[in-house]
């Protein structure tokens, strides 16, 4: 039997592989460009039954944050934004999953920065199972989202002469995720 037979025949929890995972965001700055970011620590799980997602939890170290600027990183860790040393983590867990095609999800769930918890929809896509060299199973999902930073208190900004916001409200989301098979 193959590696995704079994595992399509099952249900299985993934482990989020921490080495080969990446949680993304992109905001607008004074309507001119796009700032691009990432967390460089995320944990967490996933669940599938016969092949199919069920459940989805992450949890971020929002110290983690870099957007290789290290003033604009130390901003984004204070009280004026993630506030860090009172929330030392952001967190998703999935309430409904709905699948929309082959190996495609709307998955609905909670997402909760700066101590702030309101629903999100996000997008799913995961891949059929493979054996890696060193025999785990593993499979990967990409999740795409966008939230109001104003839903999560997140509201610092500056009007500019133009008009234009300093910090763009909307905040683009990607958790790209490999995960492997708990044993």
């Amino acid at each position: 039997m193959s590696v995704a037979t079994e595992v399509q025949q099952a249900t299985t929890t993934w482990n989020i592989d921490p080495n080969h995972s990446d949680v993304q965001f992109s905001v607008k700055h004074m309507g001119l460009m796009t700032v691009r970011g990432h967390f460089e620590k995320v944990t967490g799980t996933a669940t599938t039954d016969s092949g199919k997602l069920v459940s989805f939890e992450a949890e971020i170290d929002p110290s983690t944050i870099n957007t290789r600027v290290k003033d604009r990183d130390a901003h984004l860790r204070s009280a004026d934004f993630l506030d860090v040393e009172k929330h030392p983590a952001l967190s998703f867990k999935s309430t409904s999953v709905a699948g929309k095609g082959k190996n495609e999800y709307e998955v609905v769930g909670d997402l909760t920065i700066s101590g702030q918890t309101h629903p999100v929809s996000l997008d799913v896509e995961i891949t059929d199972p493979v054996k890696d060299p060193w025999g785990n199973t593993r499979s990967s999902a990409i999740a795409t989202g966008r939230i109001s930073r104003k839903e999560w208190g997140l509201t610092y900004n500056q009007i500019l002469e133009t008009g234009n916001l300093l910090v763009g409200d909307e905040v683009k989301i990607t958790i790209e995720v490999e995960g492997i098979a708990a044993a």
